[in-house]
């Protein structure tokens, strides 16, 4: 399992893009996805919610288990993945392309998150 190395990643197993224009995407894990099992349901923030650091904002449903959805970082949710809600099993077929979560417009991202390196460590992947 390799976890691309542009990425940021928070010990709830969430990933965050580079902020581009304000904005970065948000994602889980090959770890996570992998851990929950297949996933079945998505709920995701709507646009236009603020999302806190370390809070939960949605939840991943599974054959496994219900999941909390943490914010890796507090903004406002600018899209969520409509494919992913039409599709939950994009979470885990492709968790670092098509199955991203939302965008936020970061208002404050937080000084923990991890590397590509230290997230490996971390998660022992």
């Amino acid at each position: 399992m390799s976890n691309p190395q542009q990425l940021r990643y928070s010990k709830e197993h969430e990933w965050l893009s580079a902020v581009e224009d304000g904005v970065a995407t948000v994602g889980i894990t090959e770890y996570a996805a992998n851990a929950l099992g297949d996933v079945v349901y998505a709920q995701l923030p709507e646009v236009g919610d603020t999302v806190t650091a370390g809070e939960t904002c949605g939840e991943l449903e599974s054959t496994k288990s219900v999941s909390d959805l943490y914010s890796p970082v507090t903004g406002e949710v600018t899209a969520a993945n409509q494919d992913v809600v039409d599709d939950p099993s994009l979470v885990n077929s492709a968790p670092f392309k098509g199955g991203w979560l939302f965008k936020v417009r970061v208002a404050e991202e937080p000084n923990d998150l991890l590397s590509a390196d230290e997230y490996t460590a971390f998660s022992g992947n």
